[in-house]
């Protein structure tokens, strides 16, 4: 036998709190070199617009192009003058000011004046006194300065946009039919240095691109989702390759349930989604399941599929309605096309209650591409408990994740028999379940017939399997292209040197570390270190039982 002692097949996941709380921080303060921050502030004057005839709409151009003229000159704006033909105390923008009067200034009450702040880029005037000169002089400088918000204007294609116009008042019949041709639908009643090209209506696309409305005969598909509250909208669109899972509750009236459509399953079948948007071609909605459940939530699948509409009923002094939609789920194929060529449905219909008032109701839908079948994830994104680590191997520099189609079989360990003979069970394998504490082993005898080096190999192939992937994703939905996201594993070997004697493996100890990541509110499990140790350790060269065992820890 082996020595006593010795570390088994150690599995460990530690969890360790590193959560990452996304906060809105303050806008950054511009600022300008040469500026001193104990000074007054600056002023920002916006432009003085009046309004213009809006018979002349101007027609779309290129959206391209240069930056339009700063309407407001900042070297000619001057909020300090207040005395007119007469200088003004430390109003170094007054141009009445002569350089004597600036000699006796002790400081420049407007020291900067800028355009509009809302813009990312924008002219300064800024004024200041140098006086270090003989007398003390004025200093001038007009420059560039740049917002550094991450919200700011570009660019503006109609000016008066950014300030407010007065209309002009209806002042009798002859004005009001006068203001209603001249407003005959939208234009750009101002001039436009810089204007927009308008895109294709949706109705003239010849297929669904990604986040598209589901158009229906009539209108969209309708995906009833919370907003702003708890509540569910009715009416949210469904988005092409969009999936959604939600929840929202209804305040509902029992008594008044059979007129409330949202609750009934002819709400969510009738519609008949478009193939492609403004197309004849109609795609029914089939519905594939019904499930029944009653008021103690039992669960009973309908055979036939007919239309049950909501019921009001009363059971003594207990208002009931049967056939209520709890939930539904929607599974759209589509093409590669951009084409939706089949709708499903199921359903989940039961009875409420009074005391189930107000009413939740969940809604899915997803979608699944023609031809192909969906593969399973380990977490979406985090990792789920009791799911497969996703693992692999890069074959070359450059290349992406090589994974094996089993996703049992991407990273897996030595797994136990009743027999616990080595030899007899290599080949059979157990998954690495996140969040599974792992331990298993087997027993090893050998000869004097088996060199050192043979039996080495032996059990070294034995206790990592055949495949030993390189990385881990980091999250159970990673993709395999995204190689610099992905975890690598590092193999470290651990020998105790002894002379004359048989140095072979005893123990493959495998540390996954992960990280609770993102909001406090709903963290992730991100793995970010996997380190895989082999253990070895000496014997002598004279025949024996060898134990090889394994084991895994959570903390």
């Amino acid at each position: 036998m082996g020595p006593r002692g010795l570390p088994p097949l150690l599995l460990v996941f530690l969890g360790c709190w590193a959560s990452v709380n996304a906060q809105a921080g303050a806008t950054p303060v511009v600022t300008t070199e040469g500026f001193n921050s104990t000074e007054p502030a600056p002023t920002t004057l916006l432009p003085t617009l009046s309004p213009r005839p809006p018979e002349t709409p101007r027609g779309p151009r290129p959206s391209s192009g240069p930056r339009p003229t700063p309407v407001t000159d900042v070297a000619a704006l001057c909020v300090c003058d207040l005395s007119p033909a007469q200088c003004d105390i430390n109003c170094c923008c007054d141009p009445d000011c002569s350089s004597t009067d600036f000699s006796v200034f002790s400081a420049c009450s407007i020291p900067v004046v800028t355009g509009d702040s809302r813009f990312c880029s924008q002219k300064a005037a800024i004024y200041s006194l140098n006086f270090t000169a003989d007398p003390p002089q004025r200093v001038f400088k007009l420059v560039d300065q740049i917002n550094p918000s991450m919200f700011c204007i570009h660019i503006t294609n109609y000016k008066p946009a950014l300030s407010f116009i007065n209309p002009e008042v209806i002042a009798d019949e002859s004005n009001f039919d006068k203001m209603m041709k001249t407003s005959d639908g939208f234009s750009l009643n101002a001039e436009s240095d810089v204007s927009f090209t308008t895109k294709p209506d949706a109705p003239n696309a010849t297929k669904y691109e990604y986040g598209a409305h589901l158009q229906t005969s009539d209108s969209f598909l309708r995906f009833p989702s919370p907003l702003t509250s708890s509540l569910c909208t009715d009416n949210n669109p469904a988005a092409f390759l969009v999936n959604q899972a939600v929840k929202c509750t209804r305040r509902i009236n029992l008594e008044q349930c059979e007129e409330i459509e949202t609750l009934s399953m002819a709400y969510y079948s009738s519609p008949k989604i478009l193939k492609v948007p403004g197309s004849g071609t109609k795609v029914p909605i089939t519905v594939q399941s019904i499930v029944i459940q009653s008021l103690n939530k039992t669960l009973t699948r309908l055979e036939g599929i007919d239309l049950l509409k909501p019921r009001h009923v009363e059971a003594g002094h207990n208002k009931i309605c049967i056939n209520i939609v709890l939930k539904v789920k929607y599974s759209l194929t589509y093409t590669d096309a951009g084409e939706i060529i089949k709708a499903d449905l199921s359903l989940l219909l039961g009875a409420v209650s009074s005391a189930m008032v107000p009413l939740q109701q969940k809604f899915d839908i997803y979608f699944i591409q023609q031809n192909t079948k969906p593969v399973p994830l380990s977490g979406n994104p985090g990792y789920g408990l009791g799911l497969p680590l996703a693992a692999g191997f890069q074959p070359r520099k450059g290349s992406g994740i090589i994974q094996t189609t089993n996703r049992y079989g991407q990273f897996t360990i030595l797994r136990s028999t009743t027999e616990q003979d080595c030899l007899a069970i290599e080949g059979i394998r157990t998954p690495v379940l996140f969040g599974y504490n792992m331990q298993s082993g087997c027993k090893l005898r050998l000869t004097k017939t088996i060199t050192c080096r043979l039996a080495a190999q032996k059990v070294k192939s034995l206790l990592k399997g055949q495949g030993f992937p390189d990385y881990v994703a980091p999250f159970g939905n990673s993709q395999a292209q995204d190689v610099l996201d992905w975890v690598p594993i590092h193999f470290i070997t651990q020998t105790s040197h002894v002379k004359d004697s048989c140095q072979l493996p005893v123990a493959l100890a495998i540390e996954v570390k992960w990280t609770k990541y993102g909001s406090l509110l709903n963290p992730q499990a991100k793995i970010v270190n996997v380190t895989a140790n082999l253990i070895s350790s000496s014997f002598s060269e004279s025949p024996h039982m060898k134990g090889c065992t394994g084991s895994s820890t959570y903390m």
